[in-house]
């Protein structure tokens, strides 16, 4: 699993779009969002590289809690 706090993200649009970028990496992977902790919880084979480029791209900034 791996864990991602993404401080800029703020409102249920943006959940949609974090877990979008997520699955255009990989779209088996599972997401889970907690919005009130900014948490986002990925369940699957990640590539963790990827993932943090495509939220990039989507304008978002993740930092890695845990791998």
């Amino acid at each position: 699993m791996l864990e991602l706090i993404i401080e800029d993200m703020t409102c249920g649009h943006c959940s949609g779009m974090v877990t979008k970028a997520v699955q255009k990496v990989d779209a088996s992977l599972v997401v889970d969002i907690d919005l009130s902790t900014k948490i986002v919880r990925i369940c699957g084979n990640t590539d963790t590289a990827s993932i943090l480029q495509q939220l990039d791209i989507a304008g978002y900034t993740a930092q890695v809690v845990t791998e």
